[in-house]
């Protein structure tokens, strides 16, 4: 049996409707999904000049995400032949040569068309910080060459910096919350949330030169003037930060070294860091060519010196503790060392650099607790020079000082910073973090480009409304369509 007319009119309206509701929302949903495709890739360079070796990484994101979060990858890390640019002040032209290598594999790895829009920076830290001190008109010369080479690339290199010890921790404290999705995070509720402070990392870096602390505090804070301010995604972020310059991994093991030269009254050192059977020669010169060094050389600076191990961990440990100003903190309570105010620590901390390097060599970087870091390290120290080297081939540069520099560590982390047997299961030792290497790099990038807005952006509030306005569409349309058979039902004359 067919349908009445009115049943006919109804049914069409209806229909109708439907579709113009369902069109609708497809509409906004492709407009909001438009926005959401990738329009191409955006590169960024930073170039991390540290006062042991360079280092190159290549950035990537999303063109349509600029201000977006979550979305920056690792492209490239290239580690620069030769030491740091700092080692080169007697010829300063081979800091900017030394940087060709990574300079092309950087440029073979972001396609030719975009080479004129990718920014390049170049932060230089510890090393060149100390040089400065040294002899600030090398530090010109080196730049000036560095400039020369970086500025005839192609790309849009932007120049150098020597970067503070609090920035240079600050930006590595942002780069672990970025990577970590812990600044803000995308809900299943299809909202973008701030996860809650608790959750947020403090940052332990370890450099050739220097060693930073930075954390989010979680009381009142003394002095403001430790504080690093971020204004992030809408939400305000105080860290506090300290750079401790010398007490990097190679200025310690150099000071150490020269401070036991001083003791030594015939020629012979008796190093109890290093390994019994390990001797080696040196010129007592070359320990007094950095700052970290107190002018306290011997009249001979050009005697050859024997230095001879004597794997003695406890007196290893008592000779690094010498290096440290203790007793300036007594009767401070909130107080690291030197003097050196520290509000108490404050959530889980990831160290990295040279804590995860020799952490890693010792294979200690799988969370085990602090007795058997203690016992690791001391059986290490206790093996003799022979088995040393055996049990470790081809890593010969840096196999004589894992002993002292694992033992420093925990000097550092203890007696410095302040961790506990307790609080020690708050420190995880890692080389990356979100499939990125982790340092001061990435945050440093974001911020000069302002990748990390201080607001929500726009964009992802135009997602949300558009996925709401499709909703509303829909409903809208829909009720009209339903309005509209109840007035035919109503008013169409009865059959």
């Amino acid at each position: 049996m067919g349908l009445t007319q009115k049943e006919q009119v109804f049914t069409a309206l209806l229909g109708a409707a439907v579709a113009s509701g369902l069109t609708a929302l497809v509409l906004v949903l492709v407009e909001a999904a438009n926005v959401l495709l990738p329009a191409g890739t955006k590169f960024g360079i930073v170039i991390d000049a540290g006062s042991s070796h360079t280092s190159l990484f290549v950035y990537q994101w999303p063109a349509d995400k600029e201000n977006g979060t979550g979305v920056v990858s690792q492209a490239l890390a290239c580690q620069v032949e030769g030491p740091g640019i700092s080692s080169y002040a007697s010829d300063p032209a081979q800091a900017g040569e030394s940087l060709r290598g990574c300079l092309e594999e950087a440029l073979a790895r972001i396609p030719e068309a975009q080479h004129q829009g990718t920014p390049m920076f170049l932060g230089a830290t510890a090393g060149m910080r100390l040089l400065s001190q040294k002899n600030s008109s090398q530090v010109e010369d080196i730049f000036a060459a560095v400039t020369r080479v970086l500025g005839q690339s192609p790309v849009d290199f932007r120049g150098t910096e020597i970067l503070d010890g609090q920035d240079e921790g600050a930006f590595a404290w942002v780069t672990v919350n970025y990577v970590l999705g812990l600044l803000i995070k995308f809900s299943f509720s299809g909202e973008w949330t701030r996860p809650p402070e608790g959750m947020l990392v403090g940052a332990l870096d370890l450099g050739g030169a220097s060693t930073q602390i930075a954390f989010m505090p979680g009381g009142p804070i003394e002095h403001e003037s430790t504080l690093a301010t971020f204004w992030l995604y809408g939400s305000s972020y105080r860290v506090y930060t300290h750079s401790y310059l010398c007490f990097g991994r190679d200025q310690v093991l150099t000071r150490l070294l020269a401070r036991l030269v001083q003791s030594s009254s015939d020629g012979l050192v008796r190093h109890p860091c290093y390994h019994s059977g390990y001797r080696t020669t040196l010129t007592a010169g070359t320990l007094h060519e950095s700052p970290c060094v107190h002018p306290m050389a011997p009249q001979n600076l050009t005697q050859n010196l024997t230095v001879e191990g004597m794997g003695n961990p406890g007196a290893c440990i008592t000779a690094i503790q010498e290096l440290f100003n203790f007793s300036s903190c007594q009767g401070k309570g909130d107080c690291a060392f030197d003097g050196v105010y520290q509000p108490p620590l404050q959530g889980q901390f990831y160290a990295f650099s040279n804590f995860f390097y020799t952490f890693d060599f010792l294979n200690l970087t799988s969370r085990q607790p602090l007795g058997t870091v203690n016992t690791t390290v001391w059986k290490f120290c206790k093996m003799p020079w022979k088995l040393v080297e055996a049990s470790y081939p081809g890593q010969a540069r840096w196999l004589p000082d894992y002993c002292a520099s694992g033992l420093y560590i925990l000097v550092l982390l203890l007696e410095g910073f302040g961790f506990s047997e307790e609080t020690w299961p708050s420190i995880e030792f890692h080389k990356q973090a979100g499939g990125m290497d982790i340092g001061w790099t990435l945050g440093y990038m974001l911020n000069l480009t302002g990748m990390i807005p201080a607001e929500v952006p726009a964009q992802w509030r135009a997602e949300s409304y558009s996925i709401w306005a499709a909703g509303v569409a829909f409903v809208v349309l829909t009720l009209v369509a339903i309005l509209g058979a109840a007035m035919v039902q109503l008013l169409w004359p009865q059959d």
